[in-house]
């Protein structure tokens, strides 16, 4: 997953994020703390609905054939890549938020507090 988030910046509204209200710990390409762990507000930033996860592959007649995999909201058609990223030409105008959040433990994540000083 982290491989399909290279090469298709030309392709996202704002693919650095620098639009996006988000922790300054998640400005990284990944948007995430630990890379191979994502952690986002799964709510479309078009209207609030709820975007699923679509795979590369999943063979979604609504998303393009080299869909690198990421999110889709079927309601309007937004699609967001692995790190939340929306593309262009979508009814969402921003990428997924980013809440604030910390490691309890390398198994715990405590949503809605951001890492300790």
């Amino acid at each position: 997953m982290l491989a399909s988030l290279q090469g298709h910046d030309a392709q996202l509204v704002d693919p650095l994020s620098l639009k996006d209200q988000q922790p300054p710990y998640a400005k990284n390409a990944a948007r995430a703390v630990r890379p191979e762990v994502f952690v986002a507000v799964g709510i479309c930033t078009h209207l609030g609905c709820s975007p699923g996860v679509a795979p590369k592959g999943a063979g979604n007649p609504s998303l393009p054939a080299d869909w690198p995999g990421g999110f889709f909201c079927p309601c309007h058609g937004s699609t967001f890549d692995g790190a939340g990223r929306v593309f262009k030409n979508k009814p969402a105008p921003t990428n997924l938020e980013i809440p604030p959040y910390r490691y309890a433990s390398d198994t715990r994540i405590v949503i809605g507090e951001g890492p300790k000083a």
